[in-house]
C-alpha cells in the first residue's frame, strides 16, 4: 500500500472508485477524522460518533460502485455520508428518548424537546452540508480552524498554504457558508 500523506486527493478517489484494497485505508486515514468531527459535533458523544464514522466508511466501501470522482472529491462524498448516518442515529435516539419521555413526561414536555432537537440537528446537517459543497482548500481550511481549532497561522505552518491565502480561503469560505445557511432558514 502507498504511504497516504504521499498520495494525491486524486489518486485516492480514483482507486476507491475502482475498488482497490489499499484505498479505502487511505481514506479512512485521511478522512476519518473529518467524518469523526462531523458526527461527533452532531451527535456530542464519542461513542456514537466512532460508530457513525465506522457506519460511513462501511457503507462508503460497499457503496462504492456510486462514487465518481468526476463529479466530486471522495471528502465530500464520505461527509454527506456522514451525514445520513448521523440522522439515522438521531432518529434512532430520538425514539429511544421518546419512550422514555412518555414514561415520564406529559405529551407536550416532550413534543417540545424533540421539536428543540430536531431543529438543532436542522442546523448541524445543514452546516455539515455546506462544507461539503466548499471547494476543497477553502472546506479544509475551516475544517482546520474549527474543529481542530488551529489559528491562521497555524494553518498555514501545517498545510504550507501563505498566510495570505489561508486567510483569503477563511473568508471565501466562511461567506459561501453564511449563504448557504441563509438560504436554508438557519440563523447564526
Amino acid at each position: 500500500m502507498p504511504e497516504p500523506l504521499d498520495l494525491s486527493d486524486r489518486a485516492i478517489d480514483c482507486a476507491f472508485a475502482d475498488g482497490v484494497e489499499w484505498a479505502l485505508r487511505a481514506a479512512y486515514d485521511r478522512y476519518s477524522g473529518v467524518v469523526y468531527r462531523v458526527a461527533l459535533r452532531c451527535l456530542g458523544s464519542p461513542i456514537d460518533a466512532e460508530d457513525v464514522t465506522q457506519a460511513t466508511f462501511v457503507s462508503a466501501w460497499r457503496g462504492r460502485d456510486t462514487f465518481d470522482p468526476a463529479r466530486g472529491s471522495l471528502g465530500g462524498w464520505l461527509v454527506g455520508i456522514s451525514r445520513r448516518r448521523v440522522l439515522d442515529r438521531i432518529r434512532s435516539l430520538q425514539r429511544d428518548h421518546r419512550d422514555l419521555q412518555a414514561q415520564s413526561l406529559d405529551a407536550a414536555g416532550s413534543r417540545s424537546v424533540a421539536a428543540d432537537v430536531s431543529d438543532t440537528v436542522v442546523q448541524v446537517v445543514v452546516v455539515a452540508d455546506g462544507l461539503a459543497e466548499l471547494p476543497e482548500a477553502e472546506r479544509r481550511v475551516l475544517e482546520l480552524a474549527f474543529f481542530d481549532d488551529l489559528t491562521q497561522s497555524q494553518i498555514a505552518t501545517v498545510t504550507g498554504i501563505p498566510l495570505g491565502t489561508v486567510k483569503s480561503h477563511m473568508r471565501r469560505g466562511l461567506i459561501r457558508l453564511r449563504h448557504r445557511l441563509e438560504a436554508a432558514g438557519v440563523t447564526v
